[in-house]
């Protein structure tokens, strides 16, 4: 049952490419014909598979159909916090989880520094969104057209001495950001907490949600902080495969 199974789930990337008919589908899997014959009309039974007027196959509509749904159903923040809570756990300092919705950067999950000093950013709540760290991640994956249109509409607030100065700084970062794939913010939003981030993508490389840890100077310096950019980009990374469906256990 299990190799009728490989057999039938070994077409489905083989149509990806294209149509393709019975006797390329057979060869591929190294069956008769006979054998993919019955693999093909379970798959275009489900909606899986379907057989043109050529007598080629190719995906069928139900198949995206059940891909859109399950984007539609991915949580990010159920697949994420766990990470979130190990990264806390080995690094000791606030971490954060955002999206972008509305025009805005919001946060949806958060795990409390052990340090006594403390953040005051809520679950909720959006983000300054032109010194965020995860809100440069988030902008930065738009599109450049996108991006100019965003940024000439902002306010600049000059929070500190750091913060962004106007719309040529900011799509000057978000260009910068997209190209290294982490951001910080060194001082931006307050001039005693450092932050450090780094993007998650879907199945399709674009950015759903942006990570961030951030650490006032009390406890780190913004080099000792930045430090741990490895360990958050590959939280970011393991996040990312988790929740586009590519961490798939290897054959043996």
């Amino acid at each position: 049952m299990s190799q009728t199974v490989d057999r039938a789930l070994s077409i489905l990337p083989l149509l990806a490419q294209g149509p393709a008919d019975l006797g390329q589908v057979a060869e591929r899997l190294g069956v008769h014909k006979s054998t993919a014959l019955r693999l093909l009309r379970t798959l275009h039974e489900h909606g899986l598979v379907y057989r043109q007027e050529d007598q080629r196959y190719r995906l069928g509509a139900r198949l995206f159909a059940l891909a859109q749904e399950a984007v539609e159903n991915l949580d990010v923040r159920e697949i994420a916090h766990s990470h979130l809570v190990a990264l806390n756990d080995r690094c000791g300092h606030t971490v954060h989880l955002a999206v972008y919705e509305e025009q805005e950067v919001l946060y949806i999950d958060k795990v409390e520094s052990r340090y006594p000093v403390r953040m005051y950013s809520r679950i909720g709540k959006p983000v300054a969104i032109t010194v965020a760290a995860v809100a440069k991640l988030l902008l930065a994956d738009l599109t450049e057209p996108e991006r100019r249109v965003i940024a000439e509409k902002l306010d600049y607030p000059m929070y500190t001495p750091r913060s962004t100065l106007d719309a040529a700084a900011f799509l000057k970062e978000l260009a910068v950001v997209r190209e290294q794939g982490w951001a910080t913010d060194l001082g931006g939003h307050e001039e005693s907490i450092n932050c450090i981030g780094a993007p998650i993508r879907g199945a399709d490389g674009r950015v759903v949600a942006a990570m961030s840890v951030s650490a006032p100077n009390v406890v780190v310096t913004a080099e000792e902080l930045l430090t741990l950019l490895p360990l958050v980009r590959r939280t970011a990374e393991t996040i990312s495969r988790e929740y586009s469906g590519t961490n798939r256990p290897k054959k043996v």
